[in-house]
């Protein structure tokens, strides 16, 4: 009898235990994906606000801006592309500040053609140099979205478009729905546009305030997952202090496919020279095949001072990188006291923690990473101050915890081959062996002369 209640029990609490592992598995399938979430930038997002400034006789005239408020991600070329899809069975009568990658079939009207009649527009920005009667402020940059903590002022871009079929008031407007942002390629998720409080413009003397008819925001995130299948950068070490130098971990970025001739070349000149609009990496033929590199030596030790030497190497043939920016974290930044020939902006996601730095190039000097070759690469020095209480340079402490090239987490090595610190029982053996040796060859030789 004891041993069938034992059996009943036993059975019972194996039954309740697959039962919750069940339970649990279908709990944690169920939450939200935290892939978006940058911890070092938990606020950054795209903000899409979408002004109607006046009414038409069949719709209306907006103004559509893109703020970039992410503190170090930007927008490089060929810049942003906005698509969305219509609610009814709105066109695009004009733009200015903008332009639709397609038109569409807008063969039902006579005479007034809109400028699109997709159901699914896509918008681009215009180029640099277009007519002044065709701009609005912010625009025409060619897509081009500074990061926010590197130049608000050029973190925003804006276009306007009239839009016909759309309805006239407040009530019959529709907002548009799923929103896409490509910048260029994939990365951001858009959530649905919500009605928020209508904007507020001050006129240029200050003196006046107009508001819009209705406003709608929509926020878009990025996921580094979604914006590529494998990492774009790694990180590799060395010391004055120990003759390692640690590469960046083998197959970082991808292996060399040797079945597939073209993954990457030894040399541009090996290469057909690849078409202007094309922006898919060609990277050199490296054991990481990364397109970029950051290595962080540590060069000098003063007595209440240390020194970083900081180098970014492009081995992509294809890319110059504009307005890049890297992404430090190490717990000495907040005793960082020079940067020598990088910008440098102190990031505190979580104010009571000093230890995140942004850096980035010096207009007209070094803000242009120029694609894999001789020049292909900058540096700077970083000049920090000793903490007494945490400074050292045992087991990896002076190494950086992560580094970001803008904006995407960069591959780092394990801790486990970081460069040490000479081991001093091994210098005391050493000694201990050489004295030895010493020994035996005088008593060697005074046996020989006896």
């Amino acid at each position: 009898m004891a041993n069938l209640l034992l059996f009943i029990t036993g059975s019972f609490f194996k039954l309740c235990s697959f039962s919750l592992l069940i339970l649990f598995l279908i709990s944690c399938s169920s939450f939200p994906s935290t892939e978006a979430y940058d911890p070092l930038d938990p606020n950054g997002n795209i903000t899409i606000k979408w002004d109607i400034m006046s009414w038409t006789s069949d719709g209306y005239v907006a103004v559509v801006t893109i703020y970039n408020f992410q503190q170090y991600r930007h927008i490089q070329a060929p810049g942003w592309k906005l698509g969305w899809t219509w609610a009814k069975k709105e066109v695009i009568w004009s733009m200015m500040g903008g332009e639709t990658t397609e038109q569409g079939d807008c063969s039902r009207f006579k005479g007034n053609i809109p400028h699109c009649c997709n159901k699914h527009p896509t918008v681009v920005d215009l180029l640099p140099g277009t007519p002044y009667n065709q701009q609005i402020a912010n625009c025409c940059k060619g897509g081009v979205l500074n990061s926010w903590a590197q130049d608000p002022a050029t973190a925003a871009s804006s276009f306007q478009l009239s839009v016909g079929q759309s309805g006239t008031t407040n009530k019959t407007v529709r907002v548009p729905v799923n929103f896409t942002l490509k910048a260029p390629g994939p990365g951001y998720t858009c959530g649905p546009a919500k009605i928020v409080k209508p904007s507020r413009f001050v006129t240029p003397d200050g003196r006046r305030e107009t508001q819009a008819m209705m406003t709608w925001n929509v926020t878009c995130t990025y996921s580094q997952f979604l914006a590529q299948e494998a990492p774009s950068c790694c990180v590799s070490f060395s010391s004055f202090y120990n003759d390692t130098i640690v590469p960046c971990s083998k197959c970082a970025c991808g292996c060399q496919n040797t079945s597939q001739p073209g993954s990457c070349v030894e040399s541009k000149a090996s290469h057909i020279a690849p078409v202007a609009s094309s922006y898919t990496p060609l990277v050199r033929c490296t054991s990481h095949m990364c397109p970029v590199r950051v290595h962080w030596h540590i060069k000098l030790n003063y007595k209440e001072y240390w020194r970083v030497k900081i180098t970014i190497t492009n081995f992509n043939y294809n890319m110059n990188y504009t307005q890049w920016n890297l992404v430090v974290q190490h717990p000495n930044f907040d005793n960082l006291t020079q940067s020598f020939s990088f910008n440098y902006k102190s990031i505190t996601p979580y104010t009571a923690i000093n230890d995140t730095a942004m850096l980035w190039g010096v207009k007209f000097y070094n803000d242009m990473l120029l694609e894999a070759g001789p020049l292909g690469n900058v540096q700077s020095e970083l000049l920090f101050r000793k903490d007494k209480a945490t400074f050292t340079f045992e087991e990896g402490w002076a190494f950086p915890r992560r580094i970001y090239f803008n904006g995407d987490n960069c591959v780092m090595p394990p801790p486990n081959v970081y460069p040490g610190l000479p081991n001093a029982c091994s210098h005391q053996l050493t000694s201990a062996l050489g004295l030895l040796v010493t020994l035996l060859a005088a008593m060697a030789l005074l046996f020989g002369h006896a």
